[in-house]
């Protein structure tokens, strides 16, 4: 793997010498068919309140790719369009914008995704490879303990730095953090370059990350919520989306706070059960394990039209990795002062290895992209009507 140093420096000729995605190719048929669908709903109207992706429509007459890549993130697949829409299918114009932008939402993960043969291999086996990697990692853990004579080790009150030195682990979970980080930065700035919005302002920055961290478009169309299975409204999945991504910040903020801990305060783990790290790391670890077992069921049963089926295997991945990495860490947290922790705890680095690496390429990306679209959205907005100048 390489180092922390070789990996920032790779990451700055990017940034300086990368030019924009062409879109001189045609346009994939994915790709075609949301131009198509939004040319009837720009005609239509009839949404034109429910989400920010039609407000955002209504700013164009034509989609080439770069729109349509925009719209299909600025998209939060709530389903409240579909159900509402008088040409959706079985009418003869087949309008599921849910759907069709579900398929280009997966297209732009590989497209720019950096390195972008990782794009392509997770979408086409996202459970199987993420389910491999950190069965693998952990694996590979659990030889090199066996190798050094900790694998089997009396109880050690939670000391871990006793397994695994904590210099070992830095170093470590750095160059994978890191390497996540600078792929995430890559694609976001190839999806933000493909259509520039225009200049920030404060307002913009504000309104994005408010309608970000309460996920509003996962209100519906009426703020009733999403359409899961049927026509019925149900806010489901917008707070098993809320324990989800404030469990993983609040697990983010306990390895924070134990890193000022120990660097700053030069307070060494293990720390008590009522340590702020661990009050965190507990309260995070709930929160992952109750949000993605809560997408998972929704995944389950989600009404076909909703979504994409090719996507399935990538958002099970990612709702794998999150439902072990959290199952993993409760586990050796409770079983932390016996004789196995040292295999929970080679277990658990693994699982969260293989999460950091596969964040850039499935439903975690989904994320970030939809921020940006979102910020994209608000900036926009405030700008001049493109279709007014032109006029």
């Amino acid at each position: 793997m390489q180092s922390l140093e070789n990996l920032t420096r790779e990451a700055s000729a990017l940034a300086l010498n990368e030019v924009p995605i062409t879109f001189a190719k045609p346009m994939s048929a994915a790709e075609g068919e949301v131009s198509r669908i939004m040319q009837i709903c720009n005609a239509c109207r009839y949404c034109e309140g429910f989400c920010a992706v039609f407000p955002a429509m209504t700013r164009r007459l034509e989609f080439g790719r770069a729109d349509v890549h925009f719209l299909s993130n600025l998209c939060h697949n709530c389903g409240a369009c579909l159900h509402a829409c008088q040409y959706a299918p079985p009418h003869e114009f087949g309008v599921n914008v849910p759907k069709a932008m579900a398929e280009v939402r997966l297209q732009t993960y590989v497209d720019y995704a950096w390195p972008a043969g990782f794009g392509a291999l997770y979408k086409r086996n996202g459970l199987t490879l993420a389910l491999a990697l950190a069965g693998g990692l952990a694996l590979f853990l659990i030889m090199t303990m066996a190798l050094k004579g900790t694998l089997v080790l009396p109880p050690l009150a939670g000391n871990f730095y006793a397994v695994f030195p904590h210099n070992t682990l830095a170093l470590l979970f750095g160059m994978v953090f890191v390497f996540a980080m600078i792929a995430l930065g890559v694609g976001v700035r190839r999806f933000w370059r493909n259509e520039d919005p225009g200049a920030m302002s404060a307002q913009a920055i504000g309104e994005a990350t408010h309608d970000v961290l309460s996920l509003r478009y996962l209100g519906g169309g009426h703020g009733e919520g999403c359409n899961n299975a049927d026509d019925a409204f149900s806010l489901a999945r917008r707070r098993f989306h809320h324990l989800t991504f404030y469990g993983f910040m609040l697990c983010f903020a306990s390895t924070c706070v134990a890193t000022l801990y120990h660097y700053f305060l030069k307070l060494e783990a293990p720390y008590a059960l009522t340590s702020v790290p661990v009050v965190l790391g507990s309260l995070g670890g709930i929160g992952l394990l109750a949000g993605p077992a809560g997408l998972l069921w929704l995944n389950l049963k989600r009404h076909p039209q909703h979504g994409d089926a090719a996507q399935k295997p990538m958002d099970r991945g990612f709702i794998a990795l999150l439902l072990l990495t959290s199952a993993s860490g409760l586990a050796l947290l409770l079983l932390r002062d016996t004789s196995a922790m040292a295999l929970l705890l080679a277990v658990h680095l693994g699982i969260v290895m293989a999460l950091f690496l596969t964040l850039p390429y499935g439903k975690f990306a989904h994320g970030i992209y939809r921020s940006a679209a979102l910020l994209k959205w608000a900036v926009e907005k405030r700008q001049p009507s493109k279709l007014l100048v032109e006029d």
